[in-house]
């Protein structure tokens, strides 16, 4: 029983390894409430790599805006998206995870255009999972009452966009598992 905990032991931290080696930076997408700093920071933990978390990136000036409970625009966006982007061209060639909403392809493609590679994990669910937990959030700036803006400006990954679509019914720790494994296959 100890070589094969020993051999398994092994595999997992070769298999850590490779997908540490590749660089690969990647996003965790989707709408608010879909639990994307939580499998963030689990598929962060699982791939051996640095996790940020994109709220830590907007201006006081959008998080006093959301909080209100009026959306974002664009032009509040793009300082948002290049911030990330800065994070993750840093990361380019070592990995890491962020979490950020990317709900439109304009918002990816401009993420791509300062770090080329990203990979997407876009989580999704049904509105009425999403709205469960976004309601049962506590201590979030993102009101409950923005979640129907976020279904309505939200873009499907395209076909070729490199990422992953993930269901969060079964919860954090399965969706973390899944996007691991669906990540090692790309």
């Amino acid at each position: 029983m100890g070589a094969t905990c020993a051999a398994g032991g092994r595999a997992q931290r070769v298999e850590r390894e490779r997908s540490v080696e590749t660089g690969r930076v990647v996003v965790v997408m989707g709408v608010s409430g879909t639990g994307k700093t939580t499998v963030g920071e689990l598929l962060a933990a699982d791939l051996g790599v640095p996790y940020a978390e994109a709220d830590a990136f907007h201006s006081p000036a959008n998080v006093a805006k959301m909080a209100s409970g009026t959306p974002l625009d664009d032009e509040d966006r793009w300082p948002w998206l290049d911030a990330i982007g800065a994070w993750a061209a840093e990361r380019g060639g070592r990995g890491g995870v962020v979490s950020c909403s990317a709900l439109k392809r304009v918002y990816r493609d401009r993420l791509r255009a300062a770090a080329p590679g990203l990979v997407f994990v876009h989580l999704h669910g049904t509105r009425e999972v999403i709205s469960a937990r976004q309601s049962a959030r506590e201590g979030h700036f993102m009101p409950s009452s923005l979640i129907d803006s976020q279904f309505a400006t939200l873009e499907a990954l395209e076909a070729d966009e490199v990422g992953v679509l993930v269901d969060v019914a079964p919860g954090p720790e399965s969706v973390a598992r899944e996007a691991a494994a669906a990540l090692r296959k790309l």
